[in-house]
């Protein structure tokens, strides 16, 4: 009998810790919008209060029209880690079952798994600092050093995980 364990990669394995974590945050904000949503909605409110006349001029409709866009940032992160961060440990699990080894499986799964949690943090820092800033564009700019990184790192390791499962289904030798 033959003993076919082949030890997970440590990259394989920190892309799951990391796909799980970024689970682990959008499912804790979703609990947290379920028992606080009232106080959060408050906080971005009174962040904005803060500097109505310094950075809104007075206009509580333009505070509000970012406070509320503010609010959807925030439920996007939700989405996004709970979204990305399944796709990314489903991905990282065919990578396991398809037998995808070497470097570029290597680095999907990590790429993978560290870009859902990037990513969802882009989106809760964005909705975070928006209404101080005074603008929800102005946000997700000043955190562009997240968002680009997040994305890009999601797309490349899907792209290298489609690659590696594709070369090891198709292309591997078979074995007798």
């Amino acid at each position: 009998m033959t003993n076919n364990f082949q030890p997970i990669p440590k990259p394989v394995a920190a892309g799951a810790c990391f796909a799980l974590l970024a689970i682990f945050l959008g499912f804790a904000l979703g609990v947290a919008f379920g028992a606080k949503e009232s106080a959060i909605k408050d906080h971005l409110n009174e962040s904005g209060t803060t500097v109505l006349e310094s950075v809104y001029h007075g206009d509580v409709d333009a505070k509000k029209a970012v406070v509320s866009k503010s609010w959807s940032y925030l439920k996007r992160s939700h989405m996004h880690g709970s979204a990305i961060g399944t796709s990314a440990l489903v991905a990282i699990l065919a990578l396991l079952a398809f037998g995808a080894r070497g470097g570029i499986a290597n680095f999907s799964a990590l790429a993978f798994g560290l870009g859902a949690v990037i990513y969802s943090l882009f989106w809760l820092f964005a909705g975070l600092s928006a209404p101080a800033i005074g603008s929800t564009g102005a946000a997700k700019e000043s955190l562009a050093f997240l968002a680009l990184p997040g994305a890009g790192l999601s797309m490349l390791g899907l792209c290298g995980t489609l690659f590696s499962v594709a070369k090891a289904s198709f292309f591997a030798p078979s074995k007798p």
